[in-house]
């Protein structure tokens, strides 16, 4: 069992032997505070955590910097560390922390209307220049209207920036907003 999980959330996982899922899962599923849920319910908690998920929001191509995640250099690796570097792809990314010259942002995007808006869809400036685009989107349970989280242009990464999501042909209004879109209730130790 770890203390991790990946809603956003205190939780638990926890690696039983493959014959004894099944008693397992029935006696969790006994307990009267215990429900079922899906992948679908796990997603929607990690996108409004703003948790980012390999292969979606980043990828091999994604640096640190651009998706937000410099907290996850330690402070001896930066560039005024004790042992600066000494990491895959540290010229890259402490040049940018330096430079700041990536070209775009993970941002918190809040829908205007009603339609959740999916992964894949184009962010679009005012003008209709495609500026980024979505790489989670759901409708929040929590927020009670659909968030997403995607890349855009550093110009318009400043929380309330508008932005519009292209889907099915239409400019969806969006707002940038920062994350978590749910504020967490996880113990920090």
């Amino acid at each position: 069992m770890s203390r991790s999980g990946y809603t956003g959330e205190d939780g638990f996982e926890i690696s039983v032997a493959a014959d004894a899922c099944e008693a397992f899962a029935e006696r969790l599923l006994a307990e009267p505070e215990v429900e079922a849920i899906g992948l679908g319910a796990r997603d929607s908690l990690r996108l409004e955590a703003g948790l980012c998920l390999y292969g979606h929001d980043m990828d091999e191509q994604t640096t640190p910097v651009e998706a937000g995640l410099i907290w996850a250099i330690g402070k001896p690796r930066r560039r005024d560390g004790d042992r600066p570097g000494g990491f895959p792809g540290a010229d890259v990314i402490l040049h940018q922390v330096d430079a700041k010259d990536h070209t775009r942002k993970r941002v918190g995007l809040l829908a205007e209307g009603r339609a959740p808006v999916r992964e894949g869809a184009p962010l679009v400036d005012e003008a209709g220049n495609e500026i980024g685009g979505v790489t989670s989107g759901s409708f929040g349970p929590s927020v009670g209207k659909p968030v997403a989280m995607g890349y855009v242009s550093r110009e318009l990464e400043a929380p309330q920036s508008a932005v519009f999501a292209v889907v099915r042909g239409k400019q969806l209004p969006m707002v940038v907003t920062p994350m978590p879109f749910v504020k967490p209730g996880y113990y920090r130790g």
